[in-house]
């Protein structure tokens, strides 16, 4: 217990000298070397920019509706792409069908989607919730299509010989278990490009929301607020994945943590 208890505490030190370290070189380098605010505004400035947002309120509006934005986005991702995927990797003709069109779509940048969100939507969360969705379908999809065509044959034929004879049992029953693991990669793979896609949508289809408020404190000038919601927005990406994947892991996927060195 004291050995690893040792270990952990290194591990953790080693982990906040390297945070002091870049946040000295950053501070040395703002006040030493470009001496220009709005170039690069030091760690104190997005320290007293960070106080001021907190003590203002708007940064937990922002950060509400950023994510307001961010469920509708990854709501219609599940929703459109986990079945539309297990339908392609389990039946051929599905494949066939819709294969070619999200060949089609898949390499549009999800941004080029914004003028057609704002037509169809207005500056609204749904608009900014398309955008992402538009980041995270695609994904989703074809990581569900390859998990579910990966689905090892040998498991399928015992079932079958054990009785389980109708698809949608199969489905459920074996393909969707043995799927899983592809299946969550694709969803984290999707967070990640979705949470990207959230700062474009906020930015140009949106009034309100992180991305929002990074475009909106350049066009004031305002360099050290800009610093300040970036930060904000890896800091919440962050624990969105974390959370994630304690979820994932503690329920989903426990029978994988014995693969795990």
């Amino acid at each position: 217990m004291n050995i690893n208890f040792i270990k952990t505490t290194k591990e953790k030190g080693i982990e906040a000298l390297s945070l002091i370290v870049a946040i000295a070189i950053w501070q040395l380098a703002a006040d030493v070397i470009v001496q220009n605010k709005f170039k690069l505004p030091s760690f104190y400035d997005v320290i007293i920019s960070f106080s001021a947002i907190v003590k203002s309120g708007l940064i937990f509006t922002d950060i509400f509706t950023s994510l307001i934005n961010f469920s509708i986005g990854i709501a219609g991702a599940f929703v459109i792409g986990i079945p539309l995927g297990i339908a392609m990797g389990w039946f051929k003709k599905v494949n066939r069908a819709a294969d070619p069109i999200i060949e089609i779509l898949r390499p549009i940048p999800p941004i080029a989607w914004i003028p057609f969100a704002i037509i169809w939507f207005g500056l609204t969360h749904q608009a900014a919730g398309f955008v992402v969705f538009a980041g995270m379908v695609f994904p989703i999809i074809i990581n569900t299509y390859t998990g579910f065509k990966n689905v090892p044959k040998v498991y399928v034929e015992a079932a079958r010989v054990l009785g389980c004879t109708r698809n949608l049992d199969l489905i459920r029953y074996i393909a969707i278990p043995s799927a899983m693991p592809s299946i969550v990669a694709g969803i984290r793979i999707a967070m990640g490009v979705g949470w990207m896609c959230l700062v474009a949508a906020e930015m140009f289809g949106s009034d309100s929301g992180l991305g929002y408020e990074i475009w909106h404190n350049y066009y004031m000038h305002r360099m050290d607020f800009v610093l300040v919601y970036m930060l904000l927005l890896g800091f919440v990406g962050l624990l969105i994945d974390r959370f994630f994947r304690y979820y994932v892991d503690a329920k989903l996927l426990r029978w994988t943590s014995g693969t795990v060195v």
